[in-house]
């Protein structure tokens, strides 16, 4: 009975000598030596997709086409670089396109971007080069749909639009099919680049690759491109094909 009633008196004399230690410690903000490593929530990464790097085959000169972008930072701030173009494989006819980037988090799974575009075609004549202001969007909409649009003000104050749309539909746990949607417009002509006024083009893919590991997928595809408006208009007159389909091979990447 006496030593039922001393335990409570114990526990609070226990409490009290090891309370001022325990409270010392919380504010220096010391942790005991046999805790795990307490990883910081700032830390930066870095990650690098070739989503297509690609050979395709269709009614003109075949190319060889590339379409890469990687980013380095944390959650909220990232730096990013894009890149893209084609190569044709029989002759020196080329055209290129980087894009440098600061994104920030503005919205799960959406990351606002500005930044510089640089383009560049080169081949048998002389080359030609310009240069954009971006302003953008990249994220996940509703059911996956991978989104990138942007908006770019060249230096002649030229204003074009971009959007991009992919999704990924599991087959297998190895077997990937992807459709793709790409939709280009401008807010005036630029006759020296093929570019006319209005809706520029429409690309329309579906790529199937394997995933021998996830960073490693070869595929094989079919992607439609048809110009229209006055970019079929600006194809015509230089004797181009504005409806051109293509069978592709390539592979995706990822780091």
């Amino acid at each position: 009975m006496h030593t039922a009633k001393r335990a409570p008196l114990l526990a609070l004399l226990l409490i009290e000598a090891v309370a001022p230690a325990l409270a010392a410690d919380a504010g220096a903000g010391h942790v005991p030596a046999d805790w795990p490593h307490v990883h910081e929530d700032h830390q930066n990464f870095g990650y690098l997709l070739v989503d297509r790097l690609e050979y395709r085959d269709d009614e003109g000169p075949n190319h060889l086409l590339w379409d890469a972008q990687g980013w380095y930072g944390g959650d909220y701030r990232r730096l990013w670089l894009k890149t893209e173009g084609e190569q044709a494989i029989s002759d020196s006819h080329g055209e290129a396109e980087v894009q440098a980037l600061y994104g920030r988090l503005v919205a799960p799974y959406w990351d606002a971007q500005v930044g510089v575009r640089y383009d560049r075609a080169y081949g048998s004549g002389p080359d030609r080069d310009r240069a954009f202001g971006v302003l953008g969007v990249q994220g996940t909409a509703p059911y996956r749909f991978e989104t990138e649009a942007a908006l770019f003000v060249s230096e002649d104050g030229d204003v074009s639009l971009r959007a991009e749309f992919e999704y990924e539909l599991l087959l297998t746990q190895r077997l990937v099919l992807q459709p793709r949607v790409e939709i280009n417009a401008a807010a005036q002509r630029a006759r020296s680049w093929g570019v006319g006024s209005g809706i520029n083009d429409v690309q329309i893919g579906l790529r199937l690759r394997y995933e021998i590991r996830r960073e490693f997928a070869p595929y094989v595809g079919v992607e439609w491109t048809r110009k229209l408006g006055d970019t079929a208009d600006i194809a015509r007159d230089e004797g181009e094909e504005v409806s051109v389909p293509a069978l592709v091979a390539g592979l995706r990447l990822w780091f």
